[in-house]
């Protein structure tokens, strides 16, 4: 019973994003398009989103403006939260610098703590009336547009491997890269 009632769930909720998708309703937008990226883990539904702060030309502000907050999706869909410093260690941002800035976007290099040597490259810039950015980063040796690092956590701890997703720069096809300790 416990299959059908999840193959219920799951039907009912395709049903509802075909719906919303027919009926041009844009209040269900995909997370992805209202974040970089995001680390997600076995552990949990839980996942740290990446952001950028722009200003109204579509510049990065400050001289640390991508920034990491937790989507708490063990409590609702949209229940955010700050990473608390001990988090930071594990999936916080290790370092960034801003490459540019001018009148129609720009560019930060950053990399996060559990990958240091795996740069990402956040690019912003003016669309018409809207900012778009994109994180772009190596996996498997293709540039691509990064979307998700998966954390597969290894029991009692520690990380078993991570997972990097990704859509190529030269056509969109999905590239993956699996990384153990």
């Amino acid at each position: 019973m416990a299959l059908r009632a999840g193959s219920f769930c799951c039907v009912a909720l395709f049903v509802s994003l075909i719906a919303h998708a027919a009926t041009g309703d844009d209040r269900l937008v995909s997370r992805e398009r209202l974040h970089l990226f995001s680390i997600s883990k076995s552990e949990n539904r839980n996942q740290v989103l990446f952001d950028v702060r722009l200003d109204a030309h579509c510049r990065p502000v400050g001289d640390a403006p991508v920034f990491a907050y937790w989507l708490m999706l063990e409590r609702s869909a949209d229940t955010v939260e700050p990473l608390l410093p001990i988090e930071r260690r594990a999936y916080g941002i290790g370092r960034q610098e801003v490459l540019e800035r001018d009148e129609t976007g720009g560019a930060v290099r950053i990399a996060l703590r559990a990958l240091p040597g795996r740069e990402i490259v956040v690019r912003s810039r003016r669309e018409g009336t809207s900012c778009s950015r994109e994180a772009s980063t190596l996996i498997s040796n293709t540039p691509a547009r990064l979307f998700n690092v998966h954390a597969r956590l290894a029991w009692p701890f520690g990380v078993d491997s991570l997972l990097i997703t990704g859509w190529a720069a030269s056509d969109g096809h999905l590239v993956r890269e699996t990384l153990r300790p």
